[in-house]
């Protein structure tokens, strides 16, 4: 029987890169921490997930710190199975890490977390009619997840850096676009950005920057009170 909160990441867990923040939120005792790609080699990986050309595409890391490419559709089936096994090992909520848009993933009885359901309408809540300028690892993602945005007063504009592998000069670079496309608020939209990475590009761009990690696991943390 497992812990009855449990986090699920689309890479291997534990997510090392956010356990502070993991941590900071939600009480060790009483989480369980799960990945999907959990106890598989990246040849596996490969076999399994690896994106053919024109699939949309999801990134997430490896315990070894590295970043994996996986396609979307079939990282969506196999998190269903593992939603599933979660839920008849006893987990109540289901966090998922994964800000990736996802269209039919279900729980039975287990509040189910879905990111890509919960920051939209945060975020359209907050930023009114600015502008928001969205920070994605990769480009392939721009155009998978715009529909997340469509209730947006304005059409959100987009930059890249991984936060796997994205280095300073490739966070200011995204920052400085950011900003000649005239964003008024930034969200960095992926469970791997850090406060780190935020700091970066504010620096460089004098707007609120938001990462949609704090706030899931701020909402998440409610529930455990």
């Amino acid at each position: 029987m497992l812990k009855s909160f449990a986090t699920l990441t689309i890479g291997q867990a534990p997510r090392t890169d956010i356990m502070p923040l993991l941590d900071k939120y939600l009480p060790r005792d009483k989480v369980t921490h799960t990945g999907l790609l959990d106890g598989l080699t990246r040849e596996q990986i490969e076999q399994r997930f690896a994106p053919e050309p024109g699939e949309d595409v999801l990134v997430s890391r490896l315990l070894d710190g590295t970043q994996v490419r996986l396609a979307s559709s079939r990282v969506e089936k196999a998190l269903q199975l593992k939603i599933d096994w979660l839920e008849s090992e006893g987990c109540e909520t289901i966090l998922l890490l994964c800000t990736g848009e996802f269209h039919h993933l279900k729980a039975d009885k287990a509040i189910l977390l879905e990111p890509d359901r919960l920051i939209p309408p945060l975020i359209n809540g907050i930023v009114g009619t600015h502008l928001v300028g969205i920070v994605v690892p990769v480009a392939e993602q721009i155009e998978h997840q715009a529909g997340k945005w469509l209730k947006l007063a304005k059409k959100p504009c987009y930059a890249t850096a991984s936060p796997y592998q994205a280095n300073e000069q490739t966070l200011i670079e995204a920052a400085l676009s950011l900003k000649e496309q005239g964003a008024q608020v930034v969200l960095l939209d992926c469970i791997g950005y850090h406060r780190r990475h935020a700091d970066i590009i504010q620096q460089h761009i004098d707007v609120p920057v938001l990462i949609s990690n704090s706030l899931v696991v701020k909402l998440a943390a409610e529930l455990l009170k």
